[in-house]
């Protein structure tokens, strides 16, 4: 009672930055989790003879569940405990990828990877909101940012401990290993996060707003005048269309490096995901905390940024499929990590600028919805080209991967129209940087 009551109370500075460090190790852990298995891939379809269209369907079972289950996930982040949800959520998930361990049929993989898909649906629409209710306007886009960075190192972890841990002792064991992991984690971050005061910074601006003022609304309430709002559907489906490429190069990079160049199991989980990851880490925190440097001087500069991104990673898209040469595909993987990072480091900061404080759960769920829907939907076209296209099964992916630049090239219109939006019809509940809020961070 008496934490409950100190942490509503009492926020130092440096405790806003202790939180994005808890959260950093449960993101961290969120997508090592869900990106071990790529890296077994060529393990599985030696020991249970699956198809890559099956690989492919027990890929994208964990991202379909994930979208489904995620604007409710958003909602209840909106109005429960975001702590339970992350808590909770992390300690479900973990459970279930050690469950992996013990599967030895195509049903039991589609089913454990859903359901670790549910799991993991809770944690980034309680997370961005708790995080944006301790940064406010001026370090918003830097926390979410270096938030983000455990995204890219969680999958370099993932894709290179799994290998190393299956190579060493058996496939099983790198779910095991992982599992473990996120049960201590949940257990120690349980002493210690702490829920703030939801939309503190900006709520003293808003307080004639409705949603603001306290008054809770349901569901069905809350979504549709979200999804009505143009920006934020042209948002989500940048997201959708960028993130169905992000999930082609997470599922199928391994397997793309151990069969057309030949690496090992361990350096082909580690290669293939290394380079885009490592880049992303770099540029994603340097671009969120120019973007909130920017968006001081230049209303919705954060959506400028992403468009630049991903107009500049088309190419490296379709390099990354067209490269002949080891050394080529490193160059392209690069270039793609670096502009990956540009946009993913606004995505949610991007969508907080239309929509009010107490309804940033609830639009990163809408997010997620769409954005990992058509996430899914990229490595099983890829699965399914690979198994029945015409053509070495090699030639097919590697066309299948550079084609795939055609959606980067879509995500980018649709954000630079989200853009254009917001600078020539900004709407009345957008929550853009005011002088109120730039008050509120100082203080902070």
């Amino acid at each position: 009672m008496v934490s409950d009551i100190f942490s509503q109370t009492y926020r130092p500075d440096r405790e806003k930055w202790i939180v994005l460090g808890m959260l950093w190790l449960v993101c961290l852990l969120n997508y090592a989790d869900r990106q071990a298995i790529s890296s077994l891939f060529p393990l599985l379809e030696r020991d249970f003879g699956f198809s890559k269209a099956e690989l492919g369907l027990i890929g994208s079972a964990f991202m379909w569940v994930y979208a489904l289950s995620a604007p409710f996930a958003g909602y209840a982040g909106d109005h429960l405990s975001r702590k339970g949800l992350i808590l909770g959520g992390c300690l479900f998930w973990s459970l279930m990828t050690g469950v992996t361990g013990f599967c030895g049929r195509l049903w039991q993989f589609v089913s454990v990877r859903s359901l670790i898909g549910l799991g993991e649906s809770v944690y980034f629409p309680a997370a961005a909101s708790m995080l944006s209710d301790y940064h406010g306007a001026r370090t918003r886009s830097t926390a979410l940012s270096f938030h983000q960075s455990a995204v890219y190192l969680g999958t370099i972890a993932g894709g290179w401990l799994g290998a190393l841990l299956a190579e060493h002792f058996g496939w099983k064991w790198a779910f095991y290993g992982f599992g473990l992991a996120g049960v201590v984690v949940s257990l120690l971050l349980l002493l210690r996060l702490r829920e703030p005061l939801r939309a503190s910074s900006e709520e003293s601006s808003l307080t004639t707003n409705p949603l603001i003022a306290g008054q809770r609304k349901g569901f069905i309430a809350t979504v549709v005048p979200l999804m009505s709002q143009p920006g934020v559907l042209f948002l989500m489906g940048g997201f959708g269309c960028a993130n169905a490429v992000g999930s082609i190069f997470l599922l199928w990079a391994p397997t793309f490096l151990f069969e057309k160049f030949h690496l090992g199991l361990v350096a082909s989980g580690f290669s293939a995901v290394a380079a885009i990851q490592l880049a992303s880490a770099v540029s994603g925190p340097l671009s969120g905390i120019f973007a909130d440097r920017l968006s001081l001087g230049i209303s919705g500069a954060r959506m400028l940024v992403q468009g630049i991104g991903l107009f500049s990673g088309v190419v490296f898209v379709v390099a990354v499929g067209r490269a002949s040469t080891m050394e080529a595909l490193i160059v392209a993987m690069l270039g793609f990590g670096l502009c990956k990072g540009i946009y993913d480091a606004g995505i949610f900061a991007s969508v907080f600028d239309f929509v009010m404080p107490q309804e940033r759960a609830s639009v990163v769920g809408l997010m997620n919805l769409i954005g990992w829907g058509g996430g899914a939907l990229g490595p099983l076209v890829v699965g399914l080209i690979s198994t029945y296209g015409s053509g070495a099964p090699m030639e097919r992916m590697s066309n299948a991967i550079a084609w795939s630049g055609g959606a980067y090239l879509a995500a980018g219109i649709l954000v630079f129209s989200a853009y254009l939006i917001y600078r020539v019809r900004p709407q009345r509940d957008s929550i853009s940087i005011t002088d109120e809020e730039r008050r509120s961070s100082d203080e902070r």
